[in-house]
């Protein structure tokens, strides 16, 4: 038994033995490789920053690749929008004005109901500013009155209606102003 015990030591130490001279032959050979692990580590943080570049060199193009997409369609549409929007003028006013056949004055309105639908598909807003203070960074005043019912410097009518889309507008109302 006691034999056994020390065939066993014997056979941990010569393994031990092996595994410290494993180690002593890799630690060498890492010795040996520090200079070039070294520059490749260099070379590794080098394409690591070249790539997160070109990612963020992608990145803002595709960005500004898509605000120039919506700018595009925002100015075809707004381009489209101003030359359709005399006819709903016509409408508008042809919807206002009195007549006799109800069911003419009825269809008129139906088409401009249809116009407007479209329109805000479209993303468009009218302006109507009557009754509003007059705004001169939003409105164009094409003239004056004197109205005692209306307060000062107040839009007593609108000629023209202005024209939304998003945020931007592109034909400024043309309106009267009360008492400037």
């Amino acid at each position: 038994m006691d034999m056994d015990i020390e065939k066993e030591i014997d056979e941990q130490l010569e393994e031990e033995a092996a595994e410290q001279a494993v180690e002593e032959e890799i630690s060498e050979e890492t010795a040996e490789e520090t200079p070039d692990s070294s520059k490749l580590e260099n070379e590794l943080a080098e394409q690591k920053d070249k790539y997160l570049r070109l990612m963020a060199e992608y990145d803002n193009y595709r960005k500004r690749t898509a605000k120039q997409q919506l700018e595009t369609r925002e100015a075809a549409v707004g381009d489209t929008v101003l030359n359709f929007i005399k006819i709903y003028d016509n409408f508008e006013r042809a919807a206002e004005t009195e007549c006799s056949d109800e069911t003419y004055k009825k269809g008129v309105e139906m088409i401009l109901g249809q116009f407007k639908a479209a329109l805000d598909k479209l993303n468009v807003k009218i302006i109507d500013p009557t009754g509003e203070p007059f705004d001169p960074a939003q409105a164009n005043a094409v003239s004056t009155i004197e109205d005692p019912e209306l307060g000062e410097n107040v839009v007593a009518q609108v000629f023209e209606k202005g024209v939304m889309i998003g945020d931007k507008v592109i034909r400024y109302p043309m309106v009267v102003v009360a008492n400037p």
